[in-house]
Formats: C-alpha cells, structure tokens, sequence
C-alpha cells in the first residue's frame, strides 16, 4: 500500500471510529432519544476535526504501526484525551452545559477503537512472524541491554530468517521471567537442555563482556548438539562504522583465540597524537592500515599514509575520508621507503612529530629465498626513515618489529633484529626518541596462516599444517596496532616494547577450530603435515631469557634489555652488502643477529 492510500485508510476509519464512538456512548447513556439531536450532530464533528487535529500533531497517521509499542500507546492517549478536552470546551461555550458522562464514555469507546485499529496491525505481525515456518528458531544468550536489544531488531524486522523464541541469562533474577514475550528459560548452563526442548536451530551470543574462556565453553557445548551459533558485532566495529549492531556474524577462530584487550593510557596516547601530524609507513598493510584507523580516534591532525603499493593506499585513504568527513587532514604519499632521497624529502615537507614505521618484508620463506631484497626494505629502507626523522626532529619513532627478531634462524627475523640494533645505536646520539615494538603473529592479517586454512577448506581440504607440535603467539590486528601507538607514548629513547602475549598456540588447534567454524568436521577436510619450510622455527620466542625485565612498565608490556652489536660492524656490513654473495648476505646477517660477533654490554 502506497503512504497516500495508506494515509486516506487512516482518515477515513479514524473518522468513522469517532462518530462511532459519540455515537455509542449517546446511545448508551439515552437509548430512547432522538440519535439526530443537533447538539450531538454538531459534537460530533468538533470531536471529528479535533481528533484529525491532534492526530496529526502527534503523528498518528505517520507511524508504522506494526512496530508499536508504548510510545505509540501514548501518543493515542493524548490526541485521543486532547479531543475529547476540545469537545467539551466547545460545549461549554455553545451550550453552557457539558455532557460529562457522554463525554467519558465517547473517550473510552474512542480510546479502545483508535488502539484496536492501530495495534492489530502489530498483534497480526507478531502472530504471522511467531508462525512461520522458515524462520530459524533462535535463542538469545544475555538479557540484558544487548540481548533485549538483539531480540526487538530480530522481532521487527520482517527480512530476517530467525526467530528468537527464548533467552538464557545467568542472572536468577530475570530467570523464568519473560522479555518480549520471551522466557528466560535458566542460566548459561541450561544451553543443551534448552536446546533440545526448544528445538533450536541457532544461537546468538550478545553479552559484549563474555571472556575468551566463556565464549569457547559456549561454542564447546553448541558443537555438541549441532546448531549455529552467531554473535554480535564488535563496540569498535559499531562505532567505526564498519558494521550496523544487527549485522549477527559467524564466531570466528580469532574469537576463540583472542585475547583480552590491552586497557590503554588514553591521556598519555592524546598527548602523544592530538592536533600532531604522524606519519605511518605501510600505511596500507594489514597492521599499517589500522595503526591509522586507531590514530583518528585521538584526533591528529594530519595522517600521512605512506606506501609503496597505490592501490592498498587508494583503498585506506578511501576508508579514512568517508569515516572523517575532512575532520582530519588525509594526505596520501605513494614512495619507496628504498628510496633515500625522497623519504628525506617527504620527511622535511611534512616533518611530522610520530613516525610509526610498519614497511617491511615480513614473509619467511619468502625471504629466505630472496635475502637481498629482505635486506634492501628491511634494514636500508629502516635506515632511510629512521636517519630522515633524526635529521628534521621527529620527535618519536616506533619501530614495527617481531617476535622472529629472537634467535632468529631465518633472514627475515635477522633483518628486523638488525633493524632493532640499528636504531638502539642512533637513540644513544639522537634528539628523537627511537623504540621498537615485538609482538607475535596477527590474526586474520594477509601474512596470516588463517587465510590459507578457509581457502584450502573451501576447495575441500586438506588443510596443510607444517608440524603437528608447531606453536605461534597470537594477538588481533587492533590489539597489536593499540600496542604499537601505546609504545609510542610510553618511549623515553632505545626501548624494545614487548607484549605479554599469554600462552602460545598450537597450529593444528588453529586449524581444527577454524575447520569447525566452517561447519565441517577434521575427518570431511583432512589434515596434512608438510613438515618445516625453510627458515621456519618449531616455537617462537618474544625475549631470549637475558633479555627479559620481569617487571611490566604497562598491563601487558614489557621492555626488553638486548645486547648491541659494535656499530661498526653492522656498518661494515651495509658497506659490503652489495658485494656480497646471497649466501654470505644470509650467514653474516644471522651471525650478526644472534650476537655471535663482539658483542657489547646489553643496554
């Protein structure tokens, strides 16, 4: 129905509802008089334009009235006392005399027409939606704020394929009460048992503070019984824009395997950001891209993105200004961090007061096989930004770094070790404060193992695993970008910043998880063991045991104490760099980074 047919229903049965009801209330009172009297003819339409009147004040003619609710119920309350108000004073004026018990009557009569008429539109779309059969029944886990929100989107949108039957709640307080018209069927741990008797089909999680232990609990029992289970969006993806909070999504393995997040030091970070211009390389890589996301947050006021790849940059610069609406000056630099001459021209055109360097090469094997290319980004492209920033007095500078930086046996950690020596020695002689920052594998970065896994799932397996024993550390691209900026604010000069990433992960446990989130089973994809590739390690390590301060400076960080090098022979190195065979590039760079040659006292 189109709103002008729609909005002429609406007028023409209010206006017979009105008559109706002076009428009937006329008749009650008088059943033996004459229902023409002119007193009640000329009532009748005071009361009819009245209610027209305060019907459209109160936009009764413009609500969706298959939503209703309280809201609704009010605003027929007060067009519906407002005109009977009306009637009554236009009868004290014209007749001196007002018809009080008919009055009463015609509201009640008028009240309860008015709410039928309106609120069987939302009875009928309750009884239609509580009856139909291709809808998924749901069970909402959380009655609080988020689940009562979750179940009334579920309950008015027409589009959706689920319907919520009942909540669970550990709160005994709510427990056996109902919601919505909605039992709260027991605690938590009723999830089987309500399951069964309910027959549901898929659950939703919507407590935003369920912890990592509670959440994989859950997900143990559904797997159990064999239903779905969803969950709500992230707060920072809500409030990022990324997602609207009825966009239920698939628990994912980082859910599962996530951390908690690291509680940052907000006024310390705004201090360090705020109306300051910072300059981020890699800026379209997976963790360089959302260091700049976690940036606007603190409202700097240029955001230089800095990258090699045009369209990774295109795409963030993109994101930026649709979310910032010009808030923040966006200023897009496609350069090569190889490219001495123009880093140094970039960094004196802008001179930005917090370098977040993210550039780099960061895939084992690949690097393996191509040492010279991990050397020429990884270490001559460091020196190029770090060398620049001290020369036009950047005030911070943070260095990405990794967990394979630690006794590294492949070129890739020896180069971000090197990296980590190289701007430990220009802190001791520089204004600006250099620090690095380790932290362990990301989860759901384009580096990442996980992408890997959904693809060769979606062929139908099997999925590849390198050792059964293989563990990694894992942490979120948001929690690692958070880390990186809270480093910033905490530098002094020469730190290596380290995350207490918790308990590492098996692989193969990252594997079966994420088989199971795909609704298979280990047996339907398989699993193979394709060994070690080259420059792989079976465990990795965030600090050697010498390199560990027990004592955290921040909840969850560290700083590490790690020998230096002679600089001179880290300087020997890049000058022999260009004349060396890729296979004394590797051996030197590994000797190097493993402090095997002159070591000096740890700083």
């Amino acid at each position: 129905m189109t709103f002008g047919k729609r909005l002429a229903f609406l007028v023409f049965l209010d206006s017979f509802t009105v008559v109706a009801a002076i009428y009937l209330s006329y008749f009650m009172i008088n059943p033996a008089k004459e229902l023409l009297n002119p007193a009640i003819i000329i009532s009748s339409v005071v009361l009819l334009a009245a209610h027209h009147i305060f019907a459209s004040l109160y936009k009764l003619y413009v609500k969706a009235w298959e939503y209703a609710s309280i809201k609704e119920l009010l605003a027929i309350f007060y067009a519906v006392s407002f005109s009977a108000f009306t009637t009554g004073v236009f009868q004290q004026v014209a007749y001196q005399d007002v018809y009080v018990r008919i009055l009463l009557i015609t509201w009640l009569i008028h009240m309860v027409l008015i709410c039928g008429t309106r609120f069987c539109w939302r009875i009928f779309r309750d009884v239609y939606y509580r009856n139909a059969s291709d809808k998924k029944r749901t069970l909402i886990i959380g009655a609080g704020m988020t689940g009562t929100m979750v179940a009334r989107q579920l309950m008015n949108n027409r589009n959706t394929n689920l319907l919520p039957v009942a909540f669970l709640d550990d709160d005994k307080k709510k427990q056996n009460l109902q919601i919505f018209g909605l039992a709260v069927a027991g605690g938590i741990e009723a999830i089987e048992e309500a399951c069964s008797k309910l027959s549901i089909e898929t659950i939703i999680l919507a407590i935003p503070s369920l912890d990592k232990m509670a959440l994989n609990t859950i997900y143990s029992n559904c797997e159990k019984i064999n239903v779905k289970v969803l969950t709500i969006p992230k707060m920072e993806d809500i409030m990022l824009g990324k997602v609207s909070s009825n966009e239920f999504r698939d628990v994912k393995v980082e859910d599962l395997l996530g951390r908690e997040p690291v509680e940052l030091d907000i006024e310390g970070i705004t201090e360090t950001i705020s109306e300051k211009t910072i300059l981020v390389t890699g800026a379209g890589g997976s963790i360089g891209s959302e260091i700049c996301r976690q940036i606007c947050r603190f409202s700097p006021s240029k955001i230089i993105l800095l990258g090699h790849g045009e369209n990774s940059i295109y795409q963030i610069d993109m994101e930026l200004r649709s979310k910032l609406q010009n808030e923040i000056e966006i200023i897009p630099v496609i350069a090569d961090i190889q490219d001495r001459n123009r880093i140094f021209e970039i960094m004196q055109e802008y001179k930005p007061y917090v370098v977040y360097h993210a550039a780099a090469h960061k895939h084992v094997p690949l690097m393996e096989y191509n040492p010279r290319e991990a050397v020429k980004n990884n270490i001559f492209g460091t020196k190029n930004v770090a060398e620049a920033a001290d020369t036009f007095g950047v005030n911070t500078f943070v260095l990405i770094s990794s967990d394979k930086a630690v006794n590294p046996p492949n070129v890739m950690g020896a180069t971000k070790r090197f990296a980590e020596m190289m701007i430990q020695h220009l802190s001791q002689k520089s204004s600006t404060k250099f620090v690095a920052v380790r932290f362990g594998n990301v989860l759901g970065s384009r580096g990442s193992v996980i992408p890997l896994f959904k693809k060769q799932i979606q062929s139908g397996g099997p999925v590849t695993v390198t050792h059964p024993e293989m563990t990694r550390y894992f942490m979120t691209i948001p929690e690692a970008s958070r880390l990186v900026i809270q480093a910033g604010s905490l530098a002094r000069g020469g730190e290596i910043f380290v995350l207490d990433m918790g308990e590492p992960v098996k692989i193969v446990d990252l594997a079966e998880n994420l088989i199971k989130l795909s609704g298979y089973t280990t047996k339907e994809i398989g699993m193979n063991f394709s060994g070690l590739r080259p420059g792989e390690k079976m465990y990795e390590e965030l600090l050697n045991e010498n390199e560990v301060h027990s004592k955290q400076i921040f909840p969850k960080i560290h700083i590490g104490k790690a020998a230096l090098i002679n600089e001179e022979i880290l300087l020997d190195f890049m000058k022999d760099f260009y004349v060396l065979e890729e296979g004394e590039i590797r051996d030197r760079l590994l000797d190097m980074a493993n402090n095997r040659i002159n070591v000096t006292t740890a700083v």
